[in-house]
């Protein structure tokens, strides 16, 4: 009814007459002042049932039916000022221990908590709340006024008084309903906080009555802010559930009020009250004298028209006496004509947030600055740590109770204590050390334990997740408080690490680490910056202030670390490589997806790399930056010396640190700079700072007046934002040159299948492939390539035949090599980046040119390749191309493809080398596939022998030597390969193998062991001898040792026979009982050792171990001969010990690769 549209001049019914009556009815029923006793309130006689109708009225027909009717009338009706307060007072004087006063004292209370709820104007409000809300909202400062309101009022005294018996009951045996008014108590006191007069509404009464100072007062003279200091250290303990609504309280008790002017002493005060009226005064006064410059005449009403001559001679019409004034008014006046006003996008309608806005500065008087000052100082003492850590626990896990608004408040009250703990320990170290005389070293330093509970790990974390959520969803105003918070948490950690305390300063330390090591943080903050448009000024100063902050930090602990590391977070390529890969072998495999595999792609993504503070600087180096910061100073007439210090050090950075001074050349920054000194409206010259800035700004028209001089281009720039490439060119004089990297090569694909074993069937393969990827059309290709190719070479060798024919005697003239070429760029990046054909090339004969697989490289046609043989590759693509290829199923010809292995080559040769194929370890297998065993060493004096002979050829000369034909070579060869057979034969059935490897005989083995023993000893006693004689012996029996050595290698052929036999009976019985690889002597050779090495080393001679392992013959292949002693004496060389190379051993023998 109400929303229907009415017609003008005709009153409009804002709330049904009937609801109207009713509601009035109860109010009267409710009770009054008596004639008598005008200022006794007199209950009626059903007090407390009107009471409760009033409540369901306001729940079954505002709350159902989403209006404000009720509300209106009770408003209209004074039931709050004019009865619900008189009733509490009552109570609160006589009817204390009267049950039923004390349930109507609680009914009033449930109807004030509902009638001073706060009211929001949002997107989801009807005709009918936009009706009442104005009146409502006028009504609730009314009912503030009439709570706070002087003269011995105790109504938040009562309010408190009700909830105390439940308090009093321990949390475990509470029940529903001590929970239900505890609530309503809480509530009624942030109700009261939270009104404030709106700005948008006229004001009635005394504003001062309702101010944040009165309801400071107020509430620490009636106990509310004791109340809330108890239950706040008692978070968690005696209170789980009204940690949200102590947050509430607390933030609109905070809200807005300066912590610098909270803790100044009376004082400093008083005479910063005295600086900032003296400030104020001369703001005027200049004003004043600027407008008297060009102050209006008695005849400034009569119009005006004036023109403007320019340089090129045309007029301009300028309109208006402003343009009488001076020249600068005349100029302004056509730039604003000339001005363009872009058209603003239509901005999404946002809920207004008028109660929770922090951004606004309260003004307190002294008394109440008094008053919260001594509440801050206690709650960070004993309520900082429960309830913070309470109200973030419950935050992470979503609890019901918190809403959206309340992570805001959370943030910005936690940043807001810590700078009061910030200043109030500056604050107590200048009281302390002007009670000292001046002697700081005479205080003990306090921890920073008060405040501990933020500065955790647990709330890095929730701040990180909310800054990049707020971030993400564009919530500018909770990314407002996010960053004051960061911002006060880094301030704080810079303090505890220049603390006297050393457990403070590890703490910080540990701080900056967590802080600093994630880039995601350092890329959040770049982010912030760099995206600022047109939020408010509250939000604009928030990101400065983080900049400024977190880069000064960074840099101090950069340079304090340097092997700063830091956790840097990218995406992995493998899943696109992958994709590629897949692509190029014809089709994905889907099932080779793994566990592990996307496990060492998550791995991938986190890495760690050393930070280079220089480089993350140069990231704040960019127009988005700088137009962030130009806005920031716009406002420089408002801002304070650290705020104007905070711009400034920021443009000094830019044009001085990061010589990027090219960025500030934009010609309403040089407009700015230049107002900011020389006016109009210049900045204060009284401030600290402005002498800084006068220098700055000097220094950069300076750079600039230098520059034009080098780049007259950047006359037309100074019009325009600056991009990276236009940076540089300006700043060096000319473009960046840029390499671009080279591709790699796809990975080559082999064919699979074990039945195409003819190029025909191979041929076949890649064809399909390509066919059923889509890439017909390079088949196509290839078969064109073919036949011109075969065409060409046909012509080539009829003229060879025919030249031939004319002149048999003339040379011929290999075939011409064609080169493939492409015939677009689709093609010739095929060439390159297809694996598939790239294998259909090499199956066709094509090869390519040059050892470099680069993009353009080129593949030609080999001259091996005939004319016949292309018309037969050609021959057999068609014949593929004629019958269809299946696309499903393990026919097909993609799954027939793999990508090779690239490290299958290095794999092999390893194989060859490391690896010893033992047989088959089935029975039966008499003649195994290849030789077990290395070449069987030849025999010392064939050895020798050979060697004279091989001398002896060389000094023959080459004209006697009569040349050999092919048969004698070839016949040679052959008698060479079965000579080497038979010598690896009998190595496996003579040198290692023996009918008595299988047998056990006893007293061959402890013959054996005897004989070890005996050894053993022996060699003991000679390294005894030797380090006790020392190395002067060892000189003197070496030549002697040398001769004793060959000639015992000569004897001991034939008398260590006996021992050989022994040791490989016991050496068989001893493999079978260990498995560790024990290494075999088994040649008629062990028993002697090498003369050099070793044995020399140790100043051995001539009786020295027969067991020398290097110089075992069964242990090695293909070994020099040595020439005997007498026909090497003469050679001086021969003198010299060489030491014996230790060969590898595998299972027990010595493998020597080829290089060795």
């Amino acid at each position: 009814m109400d929303e229907e549209v009415v017609a003008v001049g005709h009153d409009v019914q804002v709330v049904d007459p009937d609801v109207r009556n009713y509601v009035y009815g109860l109010v009267t029923a409710l009770g009054g002042f008596n004639g008598e006793d005008a200022d006794r309130y007199v209950l009626g006689d059903d007090a407390l049932a009107c009471l409760r109708d009033i409540k369901r009225w306001l729940k079954l027909y505002d709350e159902k039916n989403n209006r404000m009717d009720v509300a209106r009338c009770l408003g209209e009706a004074n039931v709050v000022s004019g009865d619900l307060l008189p009733i509490l007072t009552l109570w609160w004087g006589t009817g204390q221990k009267s049950k039923h006063m004390t349930r109507i004292a609680l009914a009033c209370l449930e109807l004030l908590v509902p009638l001073t709820w706060p009211l929001e104007i949002h997107s989801q409000m009807t005709v009918n709340h936009h009706r009442h809300t104005p009146y409502l909202l006028q009504a609730q400062v009314q009912h503030k006024r009439g709570i706070l309101k002087a003269g011995g009022s105790n109504l938040l005294r009562a309010a408190v008084r009700i909830a105390l018996p439940s308090m009093a009951v321990p949390r475990s045996e509470r029940e529903s309903r001590d929970e239900g008014i505890l609530k309503l108590m809480l509530y009624f006191l942030r109700n009261v906080a939270i009104i404030s007069p709106n700005s948008r509404l006229a004001a009635e009464g005394d504003e001062e009555e309702t101010s944040r100072s009165s309801t400071i007062n107020a509430f620490h003279q009636q106990d509310a802010l004791a109340l809330i200091l108890t239950m706040c250290s008692n978070v968690g303990d005696d209170f789980n559930l009204q940690d949200i609504v102590l947050l509430e309280i607390l933030f609109h008790l905070v809200k807005g009020v300066d912590v610098e002017k909270l803790f100044k002493d009376e004082e400093q005060a008083g005479t910063d009250y005295a600086s900032d009226l003296a400030s104020i005064l001369n703001k005027e006064k200049m004003a004043r004298r600027e407008y008297q410059k060009t102050a209006p005449t008695r005849h400034s009403r009569f119009g005006t028209m004036i023109w403007v001559k320019r340089d090129n001679g045309k007029m301009s019409t300028v309109s208006g006496q402003r343009s009488l004034r001076d020249d600068q008014q005349t100029f302004e006046k056509m730039d604003q004509s000339k001005k363009w006003n872009k058209p603003k996008p239509r901005r999404k309608q946002q809920d207004s947030t008028q109660n929770n806005n922090f951004n606004m500065p309260v003004h307190l008087n002294r008394e109440a600055t008094e008053h919260l000052r001594t509440f801050v100082e206690e709650f960070l003492d004993s309520g900082f740590n429960p309830l913070f850590t309470h109200v973030r626990k419950a935050i992470e896990r979503e609890a019901e109770r918190v809403l959206d608004i309340n992570t805001r408040q959370f943030f910005y009250t936690v940043g807001w204590f810590l700078e009061a703990e910030r200043v109030r320990r500056a604050r107590q170290t200048r009281r302390r050390t002007a009670q000292n005389s001046g002697k700081a070293k005479n205080i003990e330093p306090d921890s920073y334990g008060l405040v501990a509970g933020v500065l955790n790990q647990e709330t890095f974390i929730t701040l990180n997740r909310s800054m990049q959520s707020s971030l993400d969803n564009k919530e500018w105003e909770d990314l407002n408080a996010q960053m004051r918070c960061f911002t006060q948490i880094l301030l704080t950690v810079q303090e505890m690490a220049v603390s006297p305390l050393e457990d403070d300063q590890e703490i910080a330390e540990n701080i900056q680490n967590r802080i600093f090591y994630e880039e995601t943080t350092h890329d959040r903050i770049l982010a912030i910056v760099r995206g600022y448009k047109d939020q408010s000024f509250g939000y604009l100063d928030s990101c400065t202030e983080l900049a400024h902050v977190f880069l000064r930090m960074l840099e101090r602990y950069s340079k304090d670390n340097a092997d700063m590391q830091i956790r840097s977070r990218r995406k992995a390529k493998r899943k696109q490589k992958k994709a590629d890969n897949a692509e190029a072998e014809g089709a994905p495999n889907d099932e080779q997806d793994s566990e592990a595999e996307e496990m060492e792609d998550a791995a991938q993504v986190t890495k760690e790399r050393n930070f280079d503070f220089k480089r993350f600087a140069a990231k704040f180096c960019n127009q988005a930056c700088v137009d962030t910061f130009i806005a920031f100073t716009g406002y420089y007439k408002e801002l304070n010396s650290e705020q104007l210090k905070r711009a400034h050090r920021y443009f000094y950075r830019i044009a001085f640190k990061q010589e990027m001074t090219v960025l500030l050349f934009r010609m309403d920054i040089i407009a700015l700079f230049n107002r900011m000194i020389k006016g109009p409206e210049p900045m204060d010259s009284t401030k600290s700072v402005y002498k800084e800035w006068e220098e700055l700004v000097r220094q950069i028209i300076r750079r600039l007046i230098k520059k034009l001089d080098q780049r007259p281009a950047l006359i037309t720039e100074l019009l325009f934002s600056k991009i990276n490439s236009t940076v540089y060119y300006l700043e060096y004089g000319h473009e960046k040159q840029t390499i671009s990297a080279s591709k790699r090569p796809p990975a080559e694909v082999v064919i699979t299948s074990t039945e195409a074993t003819t190029r025909e069937s191979q041929l076949r393969i890649v064809v399909g492939a390509l066919v059923l990827d889509g890439r017909a059309d390079l088949v196509k290709w290839i078969k064109d390539v073919l036949d011109s190719a075969a065409d060409e070479r046909e012509v080539w060798e009829i003229q060879e035949e025919t030249r031939l024919l004319e002149d048999p005697e003339i040379t011929t003239i290999p075939n011409p090599m064609i080169t493939v070429k492409s015939k677009d760029d689709f093609v010739q990046n095929a060439m390159f980046s297809n694996a598939t054909l790239r294998l259909f090339m090499k199956i066709a004969g094509f090869e390519r040119l040059g050892v470099e697989d680069v993009l353009g490289a080129a593949w030609i046609v080999p001259s091996s390749l005939k004319s016949e043989d292309l018309r037969n590759t050609l021959a057999e693509i068609k014949k593929s191309l004629e019958t269809p290829f299946p696309s499903d199923g393990d026919d097909d010809p993609r799954k027939q493809l793999q990508k090779k292995d690239r490290g299958s080559g290095r794999g092999e040769a390893l194989q060859g080398t490391l690896d010893v194929n033992f047989g088959s370890e089935s029975e039966g297998e008499d003649v195994p596939e290849g030789p077990l065993f290395p070449a069987n060493p030849r025999s010392k004096a064939s050895a020798l022998d050979e060697l004279k002979k091989k001398r002896k050829k060389k000094t023959k000369p080459s004209a006697e030597r009569d040349p050999l034909d092919e048969g004698t070579l070839e016949a040679r060869r052959e008698a060479r390969l079965a000579n080497s057979l038979s010598r690896q034969a009998k190595i496996k059935s003579d040198l290692f193998i023996h009918a008595s490897d299988e047998e056990s005989d006893a007293e061959a083995d402890k013959e054996f062991f005897r004989l070890e023993e005996e050894r053993r000893k022996k060699q003991a006693a000679e390294v005894k001898k030797a380090l006790l004689t020392g190395p002067g012996h060892s000189e003197k029996t070496k030549g002697k040792g040398k001769k004793a050595a060959a000639r015992k290698r000569v004897s001991d052929t034939g008398a260590g026979t006996d021992s050989k036999r022994q040791r490989r009976g016991s050496a068989s019985s001893d493999v079978q009982s260990d498995a560790d690889g024990d290494i075999l002597m088994a040649d008629d050779a062990g028993s002697s050792h090498s003369p050099g090495g070793i044995d020399e080393l140790l100043g051995l001679g001539e009786d020295d171990d027969d067991l020398a392992f290097d110089d075992d013959l069964a242990f090695s292949r293909d070994r020099p001969s040595k020439p005997e002693v007498s026909d090497q004496a003469s050679d001086p060389e021969e003198d010299a010990p060489v030491a014996s190379t230790r060969r590898r051993m595998r299972g027990g023998f010595v493998i020597e690769s080829d290089s060795e």
